[in-house]
């Protein structure tokens, strides 16, 4: 399951790259988010996929009992994921906020803060 998974990523990351080398801001928007999937699946895949019970230590124990997830990538890739989230929002906001500005979403086209060529 585990190299499922790792293909899986490998192929998420590819398709961000993809989208982010594009030209147009959207597609790097999309890219970024693919990305920021990508990189909870890694996290999440690297604490091993078990069936195990929940890290709960009963009353007198030093250690839990059996077989138990680990806590910590869950932790990791669920505060990523508001990050990422947040992250999103902003670029939304932002590419439509270009949008109204400069009236495109081509990276080559925006070139408002650069100086006119001369039409010689």
């Amino acid at each position: 399951m585990e190299l499922l998974l790792a293909v899986v990523c490998g192929a998420l990351v590819a398709a961000a790259v993809y989208l982010m080398l594009a030209g147009d801001m959207l597609r790097f928007v999309f890219g970024l988010l693919l990305m920021s999937n990508a990189a909870n699946l890694v996290i999440f895949t690297s604490g091993r996929l078990t069936e195990g019970a929940p890290a709960l230590i009963a009353e007198g124990a030093d250690a839990p009992a059996g077989t138990v997830a680990n806590a910590l990538p869950q932790a990791l890739v669920l505060t990523a994921i508001v990050i990422g989230f947040g992250l999103f929002a902003f670029a939304v906001v932002l590419l439509l906020r270009a949008w109204t500005e400069l009236g495109t979403l081509r990276g080559d086209e925006m070139r408002l803060a650069e100086p006119e060529e001369d039409a010689r």
